[in-house]
């Protein structure tokens, strides 16, 4: 017998401790018959995150992901996702691979992460190439998001860092200022435009971007929740978050 609510699929989220949107936004874009597992990460608040402590920061949310793994692995998902996006940054193309292979090897089951969901979001597209980058992040991190893509064929034009001072506080950051961040990146020579960290709120807000701009705004959760879903064949379309969920 499968499981009465989630009887088309189960997937077990990882997401950190410290991360308050990811969890209503996969549950906002999740369709009948699929049902999600959230595993929180143990992540401290750092209340002074820096160029120089972002990435040490992160890492130990990485190292920590493969106990939410475990954890999540009890009530028996049929597929994993990532609700943390920087470590899926690190270190290029090469980094991405290596942190879905030990989460992959782990758990015996597929996991969507940010990056390579953002990458097969953008290629469903089609057409893009430049893309400007925002992020809650700092500028050392916003340089290995810069990476990943490059390595994955794109070019990113511009950038902009909210230089969230803690984990937090990324959560705490308006539509007002999502909406100054991509009128800061955007022009006539960015083909699309992605928002990265997961715990910034801009599911609907990037839908209702792609409206005004007439181009592909990708918010990593609506990417790695699509991503997810298609993996397992679930082809449902959501209407208001966005034109991925929508057409492809």
């Amino acid at each position: 017998m499968g499981d009465v609510l989630g009887w088309r699929c189960k997937f077990g989220v990882m997401g950190p401790s410290t991360n308050t949107v990811v969890q209503p936004d996969f549950d906002m874009m999740r369709p009948a018959g699929v049902t999600n597992h959230y595993s929180r990460i143990f992540t401290p608040n750092a209340d002074a995150v820096s160029n120089e402590t972002f990435r040490a920061g992160a890492e130990l949310i990485g190292r920590n992901t493969l106990d939410a793994v475990r954890s999540v692995m009890t009530c028996n998902p049929d597929a994993l996702v990532m609700g943390m996006s920087a470590v899926t940054f690190f270190d290029g193309a090469r980094g991405a691979d290596r942190f879905v292979k030990e989460v992959e090897d782990l758990s015996g089951l597929k996991i969507s992460v940010g990056s390579h969901a953002c990458t097969a979001a953008l290629n469903a597209h089609g057409g893009v190439k430049r893309i400007a980058v925002m992020s809650p992040y700092w500028p050392a991190m916003n340089i290995e998001v810069a990476r990943y893509f490059a390595d994955m064929g794109f070019s990113v034009v511009r950038d902009t860092a909210f230089r969230c001072t803690s984990w937090t506080d990324i959560a705490a950051q308006t539509p007002a200022r999502c909406v100054q961040g991509i009128k800061e990146i955007d022009g006539d020579d960015v083909d699309a435009i992605v928002q990265v960290g997961t715990n910034l709120s801009m599911v609907k807000l990037a839908a209702m971007a792609e409206l005004w701009l007439g181009k592909p705004v990708i918010a990593i959760n609506v990417a790695t929740y699509w991503h997810a879903l298609r993996s397992r064949g679930i082809t449902d379309k959501v209407e208001g978050c966005g034109s991925l969920l929508e057409r492809f």
